[in-house]
């Protein structure tokens, strides 16, 4: 007897993993055409992103972000955005999907925190060594002598809003994208 949950299948999968990834290539394309977003656009992406882990799991979710981050970097103009998304947005829905699953709420809350610093301080490194972004270093002095940690702190309190609005997202996704996206067929 064939069932009518098309998720099980693997063209399913193949073809929603296609579509996701175009929508978040589309995402970081656009940071080029509005450099404004992007900070934004990669957090579109990693929802994208994270409807893939919630519709088809973990290990289709890490082939999504592979895909996502090798064709963001061959195609996306604003560099900074890629390197965003493969340093921390890419991957977050896919570790926060696996963190969810400990009972250790305060060991999990101390390693996301743990690991999106280690992100902010590979992207500034990145940036300023290996891209050559020294006037990233100057315009901190317009700061002050606290001005990275200002920023620093401000990052954070970013994040705790990001993470707090990712674990809402598989509750909004299911009772009100969901819906609206394949509305399931009535009975007869």
């Amino acid at each position: 007897m064939k069932t009518h949950n098309s998720f099980h299948t693997d063209s399913y999968r193949i073809a929603l993993g296609g579509i996701i990834a175009a929508l978040c290539v589309v995402c970081m394309f656009l940071t080029g055409v509005f450099p404004m977003f992007y900070l934004i656009l990669p957090m579109l992406a990693s929802a994208l992103i994270y409807v893939m882990v919630i519709e088809t799991g973990i290990g289709w979710g890490w082939m999504t972000y592979l895909s996502v981050g090798l064709l963001s970097f061959f195609i996306t103009p604003n560099k900074d955005a890629t390197l965003v998304f493969m340093l921390f947005f890419g991957y977050y829905p896919l570790l926060r999907a696996r963190t969810n699953r400990t009972h250790w709420k305060v060991l999990t809350w101390i390693l996301r925190l743990l690991i999106f610093n280690a992100a902010v301080l590979a992207f500034v490194g990145i940036s300023i060594y290996l891209l050559g972004m020294e006037e990233l270093l100057e315009s901190m002095g317009d700061y002050g002598k606290y001005g990275g940690l200002i920023l620093w702190g401000m990052a954070n309190v970013m994040f705790l809003c990001y993470d707090f609005s990712m674990g809402n997202f598989p509750m909004l996704y299911r009772q009100y994208l969901k819906p609206r996206i394949s509305p399931t067929p009535k009975a007869p």
